[in-house]
């Protein structure tokens, strides 16, 4: 053990930080409790620089840890842990103790520390969670307002594959200008709505009863889902060009992938940052990622396989990927989602977590080993192909 190593231990909370400084011998050399101002962290650092710290152990609490990490991150080496990782056993627990807690494991190196990514991956990563958030909202707007076109008796969503088609979206902007006449508004609906389900059903459908409190608070609806996708449209524009700029060779790269254009690649770029070495091997993504499926076994019997816990936000942007790959024309991912479904009678949903995680491996490659995707059923396409014209080749000069 280094004898020179002084090590701090912070139990973060969102009004208060506990601070245990401990020395290699493991003697406890400084405690204090701190605020959480700006000022008060700064404080909380000049102390920690006059004891002479030179490393320094935190829980990842919610976001508490965010400004103690930017405070400290310049002047000594960091590492933030998962709670669930450095778990007291249940007892006499305070919070000065689980500072103590803390410095201890740090100073014996107990501690596996989660990945912290640069300054700037951690902005795209502010823009790549918003867009996530600004989907949600998107949604649910959407929906409250297909409730109150229905509240009014309109009941063209019931006959549209979606409310956000041109068709609906026209209507209801015309209702939501004070156009109530059913002929008026079947004028804007889609021809072949129209003809699929018959002139007088449509008619009947784009029939309400508005008030005028009820155009109200439609074009209310409206303004919002319009704001919302003007800032959907900004941060989408400015994640893409720090992309451009900060990760181009790696931007490019995954745009290789079947199904992967410029949402999927920034956020991938956005939640890894594109830089593997923090995984020493795939699996280690996969298993950050919560794709891998968990080990819960007791007395032989396996209780769940269900995959773990991870980065929903880069987890849910694969399976959206994987979704769009399966249904990709001549690719080894629709190939593998038409044998598992079709050939070996496996569940949809559970083939599209399989080939997430195909995904994710294969950016790991990518971005490790610096290469383009190579689709191996393409190359085996072509290899028939050349096979099957050597053999039409061959009779064509047997018969002659």
């Amino acid at each position: 053990m280094d004898r020179n190593r002084i090590v701090a231990g912070l139990d973060v909370h969102k009004d208060s930080i506990f601070l245990c400084i401990m020395r290699h011998d493991e003697a406890i050399i400084f405690e204090k409790t701190y605020g959480t101002l700006t000022t008060q962290l700064r404080q909380m650092r000049a102390d920690m620089l006059m004891h002479g710290v030179t490393e320094c152990a935190m829980e990842s609490t919610a976001v508490y840890w965010v400004p103690v990490w930017n405070e400290l991150c310049e002047y000594m080496s960091l590492r933030l842990a998962n709670p669930q990782f450095i778990k007291q056993l249940p007892g006499r627990k305070s919070d000065i103790k689980d500072a103590q807690w803390i410095a201890e494991c740090q100073l014996k190196n107990l501690i596996r520390e989660s990945f912290v990514p640069d300054p700037i991956v951690q902005d795209m990563r502010k823009l790549n969670r918003r867009i996530f958030n600004l989907n949600e909202e998107m949604t649910y707007n959407k929906n409250k307002l297909d409730a109150a076109m229905q509240r009014c008796g309109f009941r063209l969503s019931n006959y549209v594959s979606n409310t956000g088609g041109k068709s609906y979206q026209g209507v209801v902007r015309a209702i939501s200008q004070g156009e109530t006449d059913a002929e008026k508004l079947l004028a804007l609906v889609h021809g072949r709505t129209v003809n699929k389900h018959g002139h007088d059903t449509i008619i009947g459908a784009v029939t309400g009863n508005f008030s005028s409190v009820d155009i109200t608070v439609i074009r209310q609806y409206l303004a919002m889902i319009d704001l919302l996708a003007t800032q959907l449209e900004e941060c989408q524009k400015e994640l893409t060009a720090m992309s451009e700029t900060h990760f181009p060779e790696q931007y490019r790269r995954l745009q290789t992938i079947p199904g992967v254009k410029e949402r999927a690649a920034t956020a991938i770029i956005a939640e890894t940052g594109a830089d593997m070495s923090m995984f020493a091997k795939a699996t280690n993504l996969v298993g950050w990622c919560g794709l891998k499926p968990r080990n819960d076994e007791s007395n032989r019997k396996i209780k769940s396989n269900r995959i773990t816990h991870g980065n929903r936000y880069l987890r849910q942007i694969l399976i959206e990927i994987a979704w769009v790959a399966s249904r990709t024309r001549n690719c080894f991912f629709s190939n593998f989602s038409y044998v598992q479904v079709t050939v070996k009678k496996k569940r949809k949903m559970k083939i599209q977590v399989a080939i997430a995680r195909k995904i994710l491996v294969a950016v790991w490659h990518m971005l490790t080993n610096e290469e383009d995707f190579v689709d191996i059923y393409l190359e085996r396409l072509e290899e028939q192909k050349l096979i099957q014209q050597q053999i039409e080749q061959l009779d064509s000069s047997m018969v002659i």
